[in-house]
């Protein structure tokens, strides 16, 4: 069955929604956030959808304002079935929501009603959790209020970062618009309406979301930097100046020697969490290392040692002590 859509979206995370959607519709429109100023030169830089969308020679618009009536009389010009919305980034007034013949049907990085809102993919793996999942629902005007249809769970693998679990997610996005939006459209799907009391809330990451609270467990300060990985980045603070803690590894069993590094434009530090290390020469007893927390002292003395001076140069070394010593 060939049914006419749009495509609202933005970010690399969209893109292979739209692939999907191409395959199985004709795509007549794609709309996207403005382009933005991105790199050093702050240059204007079109969103990734954008960019996918005119090599497969979709149209495009940006608009900057969708309340003002005259963008739903677009979309409804466009006479289509559909519109498919994957991260595009602005909730859309009800005018737009009714103007495809079936409405908006949203692709959610999440297990609704769990993880609504902007960032689900970070808190998911900020917050512990051992799953997660894409969500399909019929938006309303509401944060990821909508009624749904299909649910694909998957785990959240022990080491995984907010880019490579959004990355995974984005292609189990696409396989279940393949599978379920023609459903949809035939009229095949029930929709369920989601069950408030269960829901929790994944707000929009702000930079102040990344510094580290040393006071949490060793797991939860691992998974706070795997979700804060790539964006805002995982933070500490040494003599008044920040430092990103790139990688923190929380098994006791590993004897590998870690390395220290620092970035070219930011103090960066890559620390390894073990019940004994050897610093800088100083042994850190077994006992006063609890199993299941870091130790705060040990840690900043690693960032400090990284950056005695203040510079930007290449760290001493940590050095584990094997179990048992």
């Amino acid at each position: 069955m060939t049914f006419r859509a749009l495509f609202f979206g933005s970010p690399a995370f969209a893109v292979p929604s739209l692939d999907a959607l191409h395959a199985i519709a004709q795509v007549v429109g794609v709309v996207c956030q403005p382009d933005k100023p991105a790199g050093r030169g702050l240059a204007l830089t079109p969103p990734a959808v954008k960019v996918r969308a005119t090599e497969l020679g979709i149209p495009v618009v940006q608009p900057t304002k969708l309340r003002t009536g005259e963008f739903a009389e677009w979309a409804r010009a466009r006479q289509v079935d559909v519109a498919l919305v994957v991260a595009y980034g602005r909730i859309l007034p009800r005018d737009v929501l009714d103007a495809p013949r079936l409405g908006c049907v949203n692709v959610h990085a999440s297990l609704l009603p769990r993880l609504r809102g902007a960032a689900p993919v970070p808190w998911a793996i900020v917050r512990g959790e051992n799953e997660t999942g894409v969500t399909l629902m019929k938006l309303d005007e509401g944060m990821d209020t909508g009624p749904t249809f299909a649910r694909v769970p998957t785990p959240i693998g022990p080491e995984e970062t907010a880019r490579e679990l959004g990355d995974r997610l984005a292609r189990i996005g696409a396989d279940a618009v393949r599978l379920w939006l023609p459903l949809y459209v035939a009229g095949g799907c029930t929709l369920e309406p989601q069950d408030d009391a269960r829901a929790t809330m994944a707000p929009m990451l702000e930079k102040e979301h990344g510094r580290i609270d040393w006071a949490t467990s060793a797991r939860q300060v691992h998974d706070h930097v795997r979700g804060m990985s790539p964006w805002p980045g995982a933070f500490t603070m040494v003599r008044g100046a920040s430092v990103k803690v790139k990688l923190i590894v929380c098994s006791p069993l590993v004897t590998s020697t870690c390395l220290t590094t620092s970035a070219t434009r930011s103090r960066c530090a890559m620390i390894w969490y073990l019940p004994a290390v050897t610093l800088l020469k100083t042994k850190v007893p077994r006992s006063s290392v609890p199993t299941d927390r870091f130790n705060s002292a040990m840690v900043i003395m690693a960032l400090r040692a990284a950056t005695p001076d203040g510079s930007s140069k290449t760290v001493p070394r940590i050095v584990p002590t094997p179990p048992g010593v």
